[in-house]
């Protein structure tokens, strides 16, 4: 059987965590940075989990060739 290949779209924009969660970042951070208040850019630069867990394991299922 063939290897999988990984989604490159899925890899830019999600990671899998330690423990196994898929990660993603928040939205529209890099666009129009100067009009943005700091506060706004500070509470947009962390990661936030996927909570659907039907979601997050087609995520995982195009990250095959990457996570592993």
């Amino acid at each position: 059987m063939p290897k999988l290949k990984t989604h490159k779209g899925a890899k830019k924009r999600f990671h899998i965590s330690g423990t196994g969660k898929v990660l993603r970042t928040k939205g529209p951070k890099s666009h129009f940075r100067r009009r943005k208040a700091k506060r706004m850019k500070r509470l947009l630069g962390g990661k936030v989990g996927i909570e659907s867990k039907p979601m997050a394991k087609g995520i995982k299922q195009s990250l095959v060739g990457s996570s592993r």
